[in-house]
């Protein structure tokens, strides 16, 4: 727990600090480039202060061009970290809209060309999910973490299916992703925080076909599945 705390105290100011720098370089540069730079750089300081290692494998998966959507299960706070620097390309995270509300952090989100999700239901959430899939078709590949939230034992949580139908609106291919000691790094609903490593492994892209999002659940969870380490 002291060292949680510790570790807040340097987090905090240094986060404000990389979401600034974030909105200042957004103002000469709409490419998203300047702001996920700036990520690289957050996530980079924020891995190395909590004395966490990152090792990646299955990179040769992840296709050099084109839009695709990565997608990969949610063990932990440091995992937004973890892929940050894992995923070699230029991306986009899609996250829920009160995130862009958030003073600073919010706009440095905006200005890295960051997508929001509207998940309230109904026609402002359909009319979301389009404007994403849009976005996605165009060019911008994103993270999605399937299942909503952090896990609490290291086991799958179901499967959000909108995280499906986007990727049929869009028409990309998902490049699946498992991750590995996120959750005993930092435990869920804890203020704990422990040295260690986190293990990202790609697994081969998957094809997207439209209407199809049940037989699409299963081949992403199972890709997810094989690589998982459970205690």
């Amino acid at each position: 727990m002291l060292r949680a705390c510790i570790y807040l105290l340097f987090f905090v100011p240094y986060t404000l600090l990389c979401s600034l720098a974030a909105v200042i370089g957004g103002l000469f540069d709409g490419s998203g480039r300047a702001g996920h730079a700036c990520a690289r750089i957050w996530s980079f300081g924020s891995l190395s202060a909590a004395r966490i290692r990152l090792e990646v494998n299955g990179l040769n998966h992840v296709p050099t061009e084109g839009p695709v959507i990565y997608m990969g299960n949610h063990q932990g706070n440091f995992d937004i970290f973890a892929l940050t620097l894992a995923v070699p390309r230029l991306f986009s995270w899609v996250a829920k809209e009160e995130l862009f509300k958030v003073p600073v952090f919010g706009a440095a989100m905006r200005r890295a060309g960051y997508i929001p999700l509207d998940r309230s239901g109904g026609r402002k959430a359909l009319k979301s999910m389009k404007q994403a899939a849009e976005r996605i078709a165009s060019g911008a590949s994103v993270v999605i973490f399937p299942e909503g939230t952090r896990t609490q034992d290291g086991l799958l949580l179901p499967f959000k299916r909108g995280a499906f139908m986007l990727a049929g609106m869009a028409g990309v291919p998902i490049v699946p992703f498992t991750i590995n000691g996120s959750r005993a790094i930092n435990p869920r609903n804890q203020l704990e925080l422990r040295p260690g490593t986190i293990s990202v492994a790609f697994g081969a892209p998957i094809e997207v076909k439209r209407g199809a999002e049940g037989e699409l659940m299963e081949q992403v969870r199972e890709a997810i599945a094989a690589k998982l380490e459970v205690d």
